[in-house]
């Protein structure tokens, strides 16, 4: 890890030239303030909290959008909203370290795969501009909503009266508020990923501003197709290099993906970054091969 390169990112970040890409490990400090226990965001995780802690079949647990068709299969599509809504509306998670201090800069655009209410909440304090991740709707040629942000309240907006001034967060797996929405089956994804290659899934006005944009994965691993795709379309048209990636350990899978995107892989973590932006990193646990000898 380079402490220049590093530098280097977070530089890029507080002018707004690099764009977060945030992916389930930057939840990694967030926690109950109750029970301690740690907010789900990876796939495992959320496999066991929506199966009341218990593991599922073992060709169901490779994925969670595998076992998201499961379970509407056997309960309905309500069920696998309702509870992901519940999970993340919860009052009683911490606040994360990183959601905290890329808010504090305010950026102009944001794009966060978490399903949580982070990020939004972090921007309650300013005007913004969500988009939201839609699926198998009926009645619109799109794969989003778009909501304005004023200050206290959001409103539904068409696209061609966005705000491009305001801060953009782009939620394209969904976000309980203000309308409870996720991409979380496997037919979600498969009805998104079609429309987000075909161009439905990204508002006009941000299919021009993202040309030529860098971007910064944090906490995000490309071992799923799910992950890689939605991310290759999303930041279509970014320049060269397309960005880096945050990741300790990253497997040879990870590498030949990463090379072959053109985006460089950085041996750091999410909390090597908020110390060198000299931010707290307290909470974020060591990767699996280190916490083993430790």
């Amino acid at each position: 890890m380079s402490k220049e390169l590093l530098d280097q990112l977070i530089a890029g970040l507080q002018a707004g030239d690099i764009v977060p890409y945030l992916g389930a490990g930057a939840l990694a400090d967030v926690t109950d303030s109750a029970s301690g226990e740690a907010i789900p965001a990876d796939s495992d995780s959320l496999i066991l909290a929506m199966n009341n802690g218990q593991p599922m079949a073992p060709r169901l647990m490779y994925e969670f959008p595998r076992a998201a068709m499961n379970m509407e299969h056997k309960r309905g599509r309500k069920f696998v909203v309702k509870f992901l809504t519940e999970l993340y509306e919860r009052e009683t998670w911490t606040q994360a370290a990183l959601h905290q201090w890329l808010s504090a800069l305010n950026l102009p655009y944001v794009v966060d795969t978490n399903r949580d209410l982070q990020l939004q909440k972090n921007y309650a304090n300013r005007e913004h501009t969500v988009i939201q991740g839609i699926s198998r709707i009926g009645g619109t040629d799109f794969r989003f909503r778009l909501y304005h942000f004023d200050g206290e309240h959001y409103q539904e907006v068409q696209q061609e009266f966005v705000d491009v001034g305001a801060p953009i967060l782009f939620k394209p797996l969904g976000t309980p508020m203000p309308d409870p929405s996720f991409i979380a089956a496997d037919a979600d994804f498969v009805d998104y990923i079609t429309e987000l290659m075909g161009g439905f899934a990204i508002p006009g006005f941000l299919k021009e501003s993202r040309v030529g944009k860098q971007y910064l994965m944090l906490g995000m691993r490309f071992l799923r197709d799910t992950e890689r795709m939605v991310m290759a379309d999303i930041t279509y048209a970014a320049a060269e290099p397309r960005g880096w990636a945050l990741i300790q350990n990253p497997t040879d899978k990870e590498q030949r993906y990463c090379k072959r995107m053109n985006i460089e892989i950085v041996d750091a973590s999410v909390a090597d970054l908020l110390k060198a932006a000299g931010q707290p990193a307290e909470g974020f646990p060591l990767p699996k091969d280190l916490a083993e000898t430790a």
